[in-house]
């Protein structure tokens, strides 16, 4: 089988492979460039940014095997007195008039402060408003030229202009800065975004160099992003180029704003860190961009941008502390794992050991990539042909890795291959590494059949077993009328037969195990170890289970079946048989003959003589005296049962050398009678107390009754108003008639 002469190791040394005729090729790993990291011996030599090394090595070349691992070091380490390049973009919409003003002075106070960290600095200076189109800005002629209002003195809105390049001179920054006039819009985010591409994708108008790059953006707004061009009739999306001449965006009404998505790959692939100087209203909103912006930090704007230049130092030495690998697009099916090793000898691995913070200038971080492997063969199949490349940087840094992937697929015998060999069916194939790799047209192990000459039917004919329509049992493949089986994942999962009809992991299975763990798959059936069986070999042949107290196999009332008794008598149940719920204890089966024979009562006291003499009877004078059962594993050890008269008897039944002897205690546990004195004293008294407790609570009732109608009485009392100096029913006699035309002249 062709197929077969693939394998792990391990499996073609079973076969009795030869060793000095198994190929099994290795991966390696060869350093191309390594040029170690800048050491600085004086602080103050200077170096070009080009002469400057911070990440090593620089390329290496790696060869792959699929599955198998290949691990490398890289090591970090920041330089002294790197050059740092700081674009500022500001926004200049009306809200951000009193910002300008303390802008205006930046250059040389931001110069003086810089220097403390590297005596390469430049900075430059850019604006933005928003697009020039209705509903961002207002078209009419008038606002075209003034879109302020009041006596504001406004410039033309615009969308993006870049004032200064990257420059060392800081009067310069302050001159151009003092020259800029605020403008204005109708809504409230802006338009930053198409700004950030710009300076983001024109490098040479911009002045940016490979150093460290910084992009402060500054704005007391929001944002537009990709679709809100909508608004304004503009569909295109943005294309992601340069569109400056004489340095102001020309195309902001006919490319759409770009998403966040494409700002973020621009912003990477131009090693830009981002610095976003807002006012605390907006902060929620740029710290949630900051998470999808790799190497971007947010600073709180003062409402005037009095801070501006703190902001700027906090925010950069947040973003150079931290190290962040990335690496390009893998080809499919290669994978890396990275662990670092930080500051103080600090592990990560997992998704951090790509990140290593708290880095100060100087400070080394070695970071393995590890488990550098190819998983997919097939892919790597078809890379042969050609080499991969990816490659692995810092975030924000503009220094990278080349790590060049090669791919190993054929084995070196493969070259040494016999082009039109005899041992091919007469020169139909070439005859490499000991088989034959058929010419165009040609099938068979040995390229003895054409495709042509013979039909498949007929091929595929020898391929059925019993005449069926499945070919190789849907299992392998019908080459040249000969079953080829498949491979499967898993080396020790291998098809055999014929008509590959055979395989070792289609057993039934006990447990969720192969055979129950008990035995071999065989051709689809389980060949079982000793003292098992079944068809999963799940039946034990141990009968140890089955035994019971008595030493009886399942106490001689069941069959042992696979380790399991299975009890023929349905009273009994249990794993052994021997626990029975609905049978009489021994006690109730015994207790009518004890009864009958040592008190001469009970229901069998007739017929005693005839069914109770099977057993020995004795008595004895008290509980302690009765002997204690052997087996002492029950705690029940004599029985108590009741007769007639509600008095106990207590016994013990036991076989002893095949006679039956019965314990019982002479004296029968009667109830005391109760005592009738206490008993009719404790009701009369009852009844006494019940009365005079009820006669309590009807004379207090009716004192609160009683105080209750005495109140009442008393306030009625209280309301009555007659004259008690007159008679009520008296009327006068004498009745005063008044002239009213008298006036008393």
């Amino acid at each position: 089988n062709l197929f077969s002469r693939c394998d792990d190791l391990e499996s073609l040394k079973k076969r009795k492979c030869a060793a000095n005729k198994i190929e099994n090729p290795r991966g390696s790993i060869a350093v191309n460039k390594d040029k170690p990291v800048t050491n600085r011996k004086d602080v103050a030599e200077k170096l070009k940014p080009e002469d400057i090394t911070q990440i090593q090595p620089q390329k290496l070349t790696l060869t792959l095997r699929s599955g198998e691992p290949q691990t490398f070091q890289l090591k970090f380490k920041r330089a002294e007195d790197y050059p740092i390049d700081l674009y500022y973009l500001m926004d200049l919409s009306f809200s951000m008039r009193d910002d300008l003003e303390n802008v205006k002075n930046l250059g040389t106070d931001l110069m003086e402060e810089m220097r403390k960290i590297t005596s390469d600095f430049r900075i430059g200076f850019g604006s933005f408003v928003e697009k020039t189109v209705m509903p961002y800005i207002s078209t009419t002629p008038a606002r075209l030229l003034n879109p302020c209002t009041g006596n504001e003195n406004c410039t033309s809105p615009f969308s993006y202009k870049n004032v200064l390049k990257l420059t060392e001179d800081g009067d310069e920054f302050n001159k151009l800065v003092s020259q800029q006039q605020i403008s204005g819009n109708l809504d409230s985010p802006e338009g930053g975004f198409d700004a950030i591409m710009q300076v983001a994708v024109c490098e040479k108008d911009i002045g940016w160099r490979n150093v460290t790059r910084l992009l402060v953006f500054s704005t007391d707004a929001g944002f537009h992003f990709a679709g809100d061009g909508k608004l304004g009739g503009i569909v295109l999306p943005n294309d992601g180029r340069c569109h400056l001449e004489n340095n102001m965006y020309t195309m902001s009404h006919y490319y759409d704003y770009p998403s966040i998505a494409h700002l973020v790959q621009k912003l990477s692939d131009h090693n830009i860190q981002t610095i976003f100087a807002v006012t605390e209203e907006f902060q929620p909103v740029y710290k949630e961009l900051k998470n999808l912006i790799p190497k971007s930090a947010v600073g709180t704007l003062s409402s005037n941008s009095s801070n501006v230049i703190k902001l700027i130092l906090d925010a950069y030495n947040s973003l150079s502390s931290e190290v962040i690998l990335e690496n390009s697009k893998l080809p499919e099916g290669v994978s890396i794992t990275y662990q670092s090793i930080c500051k103080n000898g600090v592990e990560s691995s997992g998704d951090n050991g790509r990140k290593c913070s708290n880095i100060s200038i100087g400070d080394e971080v070695d970071t393995t990539l590890s488990d550098f492997k190819n998983h997919v063969w097939k892919m790597a199949q078809q890379a042969s042909k050609h080499s991969e490349i990816i490659k692995i940087k810092p975030l924000g840094f503009t220094e990278e890795v080349e790590v060049v992937l090669n791919f190993i697929c054929d084995c070196q015998c493969a070259a040494e291959g016999q082009p039109k060999s005899k041992k091919c069916s007469g020169g139909n194939g070439t005859f490499e590494c000991g088989a034959c790799k058929c010419n165009e047209g040609r099938i068979g192990l040995s390229c003895e059949c054409s495709k042509d000459e013979v039909r498949t039917e007929d091929l595929d004919a020898n391929c059925r077993k019993d005449n069926g329509t499945d070919i190789c049992s849907n299992s392998g493949d019908c080459v040249c009328g000969i079953c080829e089986c498949k491979k499967r994942e898993n080396p020790a999962e291998v098809y055999s037969g014929k008509y590959c009809e055979c395989d070792n992991f289609n057993c039934d299975r006990s447990n969720n195990k192969l055979c129950g763990g008990h035995g071999r798959c065989e051709c689809r059936k389980c060949i079982c170890d000793a003292n098992y069986t079944g068809s999963a070999c799940d039946c034990s042949l141990d009968t140890s289970t089955c035994l019971a107290k008595n030493g009886q196999i399942c106490n001689g009332r069941g069959t042992c079946d696979c380790g399991i008794c299975k009890c023929t008598n349905p009273k009994f149940q249990g794993p052994t048989c021997e626990t029975c719920p609905t049978c009489p204890g021994v006690c109730t089966e015994h207790k009518d003959c004890v009864q009958c024979r040592a008190f001469d009562a009970g229901p069998k006291k007739e017929t005693c003589e005839q069914e109770c003499s099977y057993f020995n009877l004795i008595k004895v004078s008290d509980r302690d005296k009765l002997p204690q059962p052997t087996d002492q594993s029950y705690p029940l050890t004599h029985c108590k049962e009741r007769d007639a008269n509600d008095c106990w008897f207590y016994y013990t039944y036991a076989i002893r050398n095949d006679t039956k002897e019965v314990y019982v205690v002479e004296n029968l546990e009667c109830p005391a009678g109760p005592d009738i004195i206490p008993i009719v004293a404790g009701v009369v008294a009852g009844i006494v107390l019940i009365g005079l407790a009820l006669l309590l609570i009807w004379k207090l009732l009716m004192i609160i009754h009683d105080r209750r109608e005495f109140a009442k009485f008393e306030k009625e009392k209280m309301n009555a108003k007659w004259d008690t100096g007159e008679n009520p029913i008296y009327k006068s006699a004498v009745t005063t008639v008044v002239n009213p035309k008298y006036e008393g002249k």
